[in-house]
């Protein structure tokens, strides 16, 4: 009875220990990680790396983090990130929130939103909408190449919505007659016209590791076909006391 009752009272100690919530991590210069890193694009594009992520500089906002092929030579891509791990760029003229993977501190349950309107964001969209609600779905069980972790998971499921640029299509046509041959030109102008497709992201997030260990990013067109997914998965970690 005494066994039984320890390992009960055990249990709900490490079951409490994963419930209560994770603050955000005291990250360092320094803190290094090797993701082996996916791009899936259509039914037939693929392409993988492994990558070097290093913190080189922790301010009381941001860090600057630089990016680059694990073993390359060519120098650093270094760029400007939140302490969450948050990306921010040019939207209208406005540095703006665009990808919001963790809100500290984490908890079962918690939601955030993440939106944002970007006018004439390519040549096919005159403007673009992107939706994405986040929740803190739980901690589960999750093997990367780094090994096997206990990670708090969260996913995101939102949409894209935009306006189409209006296009002019041209077409010909050839009419056969006795003795000679007549090719008639036409064009046709398609008006501008609203379109939508879907996001899914989810980001396996380990505290001692002070970053996701495995995330995926996909998009969906208009007809519900992904388009592409983005994956990542850690391989090693230096991280500073």
């Amino acid at each position: 009875m005494l066994k039984t009752l320890s390992a009960a009272v055990l249990g709900l100690m490490c079951g409490s220990a994963y419930a209560q919530s994770v603050d955000a991590p005291s990250l360092k210069a320094g803190d290094s990680w090797v993701y082996a890193e996916t791009v899936e694009t259509g039914p037939q594009g693929f392409s993988s790396k492994n990558t070097l992520m290093t913190v080189e500089r922790v301010s009381s906002q941001t860090m600057l983090v630089s990016s680059k092929q694990d073993g390359s030579n060519q120098p650093p891509v270094e760029s400007l990130t939140g302490l969450d791990w948050s990306r921010s760029r040019d939207i209208n003229g406005k540095q703006q929130v665009v990808n919001r993977p963790l809100a500290f501190p984490l908890s079962e349950g918690k939601t955030w939103t993440v939106e944002y309107t970007e006018l004439n964001p390519n040549r096919q969209h005159s403007s673009e909408t992107i939706h994405n609600d986040y929740v803190v779905t739980g901690w589960e069980n999750v093997e990367v190449p780094a090994g096997k972790f206990k990670a708090l998971k969260i996913e995101s499921e939102g949409q894209w919505s935009a306006m189409l640029v209006p296009v002019a299509v041209a077409g010909a046509q050839a009419v056969v007659t006795p003795g000679q041959v007549t090719t008639i030109s036409n064009a046709q102008r398609v008006a501008a016209r609203p379109a939508s497709g879907r996001l899914y992201k989810a980001f396996w997030y380990v505290p001692e590791q002070k970053r996701f260990v495995k995330s995926v990013e996909e998009y969906y067109d208009n007809k519900g076909v992904r388009s592409q997914r983005f994956s990542e998965e850690l391989k090693s970690s230096k991280l500073a006391g």
